[in-house]
Parts: structure tokens; C-alpha cells; sequence
């Protein structure tokens, strides 16, 4: 049958869902909490590692300021005097009292220096026969350490002095 512009054939399509009703668009209450819950499981990962982060820096900035004091009574121990004539009574052999210094950043260490005559024998030898070498153990510690293990670590060294002319 030819269509004339007058008419309009109608064919119903069976297949067509029909269309979506303006309520139903958009997400549902329990979308939305499951993906809060992600996004703040997320967000406390992101927290604690911050958190890490910054602890170990404050250990490592502790732990550098130590260094810097231990290098400054090494330079103070190495300007002594150790030849056949004078020896400074700083090196003389024997654990020395433990004193505090306060670094410029304010920290508080306790610093620990021990004098051995004979670093051959095992243990701590404080005789005061004549020596032509001593070992010399120097400790830095933070007294009171902010959480951290490298803040709690004490920086240590051991030099050895041999009897100038």
C-alpha cells in the first residue's frame, strides 16, 4: 500500500523497554556508604603514612644533631696533647664522668668518653704507665628520645691515638 505524506504508518516496537522513570536515576544510599567507607580507609592509609614519615624524620634530625656533637669531642680529643713529654690529663686512661651538652637546636645529649692504655688487652686499662697508643671510645647519646628508634640509638666512635714526637 503506497503512504501518501498524509498518512503515518505506526509499528509498535515489542522489543523496547520503556523508559526509565526520573526517580530511579542516580546513586542509592548504600552506593554511597560503601564508597565513603572506601574513600576513608584510603584517606587513614594516607594519614598513617604521613604520620611515619614524619616520626622518622624527627628521629633522623635527633640523630644528626648527635653526630654533630660527637664530631665537635672528637675535634676537642684529637687537639690534645699525646707525646713522650706531655700528655693531656683529658687522655689519661679510665672512663671519664658523663656530661650533658645541649646542641644549638636544642637537644640534650649526655656524652660518654672512655680512655683505654692498652687497647690490646680485653678490657678497660687506666694504669698510668707510659703507653705509645690508646684507644679512645666516644658515646652521644639523646636523654630524653622522641619516638623513634634512631633518636634511642647512641652515635658512637672509637679512635686510636698514637704517641706523637
Amino acid at each position: 500500500m503506497p503512504i501518501n505524506s498524509k498518512e503515518i504508518m505506526f509499528t509498535p516496537n515489542l522489543n523496547r523497554t520503556p523508559n526509565p522513570v526520573k526517580a530511579e536515576e542516580g546513586f542509592s544510599l548504600v552506593e554511597v556508604c560503601v564508597a565513603m567507607v572506601i574513600i576513608l580507609v584510603a584517606l587513614l592509609g594516607v594519614f598513617f603514612t604521613f604520620t611515619y614519615a614524619i616520626t622518622y624524620n624527627a628521629g633522623n634530625n635527633s640523630r644528626a644533631q648527635a653526630l654533630a656533637v660527637l664530631q665537635e669531642e672528637v675535634e676537642k680529643l684529637r687537639s690534645y696533647k699525646f707525646t713522650p713529654t706531655i700528655t693531656d690529663s683529658e687522655l689519661q686512661g679510665g672512663a671519664k664522668t658523663p656530661w650533658t651538652v645541649v646542641s644549638p637546636n636544642g637537644g640534650t645529649f649526655s656524652v660518654t668518653v672512655e680512655v683505654d692504655n692498652d687497647p690490646f688487652t680485653p678490657g678497660l686499662q687506666d694504669e698510668t704507665t707510659p703507653t705509645s697508643i690508646k684507644e679512645i671510645m666516644v658515646s652521644v647519646k639523646l636523654e630524653h628520645p622522641s619516638p623513634g628508634w634512631q633518636a634511642a640509638v647512641p652515635a658512637r666512635v672509637y679512635l686510636r691515638r698514637v704517641r706523637g714526637n
